[in-house]
């Protein structure tokens, strides 16, 4: 079997499990409304709405997929904090029971990227940090300047990755077992995505994690000037 129709055979498998839910349950509504009552209804239709906002997130992931295959990224001089604090607010909605930290390094040069894919990476790693870590925990974004690189952390707080499983992380479709993880929609593309798109920026992203005690994700991007660089490390 090929790659691609290896692909096309998990994204079908995929997409089975929420079509085949949201079929049944709307079913079951249509033919006997009037025998299920309220709370059954209304258990009913947050199962649907579940399983729609996960089929929209895969489409939405795979459309991503086939983006990032076929365009090459849009670079410019991107100041990196400003993007980050374009994005950080629907994570301070989104989850509302988290304190988010962002730490800016005052003096970030800029870095040649492309801002809206630097914007989904980050998007993609703080969405993670949120979703695998339990309510009341705290997500830090700290960046920062080491030697020649530019450096972006996403920590959390919450139940950590074995060693071992590393690698699978960025894996297409794979999925770590955890408490957590079986708590949460996902799909196994957010992090295959992420890695290809930091590298297509000639960008690394590696990761620390300690079990129970928290995940860190760093990216690290070239910085282009050198006189950039020497400016972050003068005092003001």
């Amino acid at each position: 079997m090929s790659i691609e129709d290896e692909f096309i055979s998990t994204v079908s498998h995929e997409m089975r499990t929420p079509l085949t839910s949201i079929r049944g349950f709307s079913q079951t509504l249509l033919n006997s409304w009037d025998k299920i009552d309220d709370e059954n209804k209304k258990k009913f239709i947050k199962i649907i709405e579940e399983q729609s906002n996960r089929l929209i997130n895969l489409v939405e992931n795979i459309l991503t997929v086939s983006k990032a295959n076929a365009g090459k990224p849009v670079m410019t001089m991107v100041d990196i904090n400003a993007s980050i604090r374009k994005i950080l607010p629907i994570f301070v909605e989104k989850y509302k029971n988290h304190k988010i930290v962002f730490n800016e390094y005052k003096k970030l040069p800029k870095a040649r990227l492309d801002d809206d894919k630097f914007q989904q990476v980050m998007t993609n790693l703080i969405d993670n940090a949120g979703k695998y870590s339990a309510e009341g925990k705290t997500i830090t974004i700290s960046t920062n300047v080491q030697n020649d690189f530019i450096t972006i952390d996403v920590a959390d707080e919450g139940v950590g990755i074995k060693r071992e499983d590393f690698g699978k992380l960025f894996q297409k479709f794979s999925r770590l077992e955890n408490h957590l993880t079986s708590k949460t929609q996902g799909n196994g593309l957010g992090l295959y995505i992420t890695k290809h798109l930091v590298e297509e920026m000639s960008g690394e992203i590696s990761l620390e994690s300690v079990e129970n005690k928290g995940t860190t994700f760093r990216l690290k991007f070239p910085i282009y000037n050198p006189e950039e660089a020497l400016k972050c490390f003068q005092k003001s």
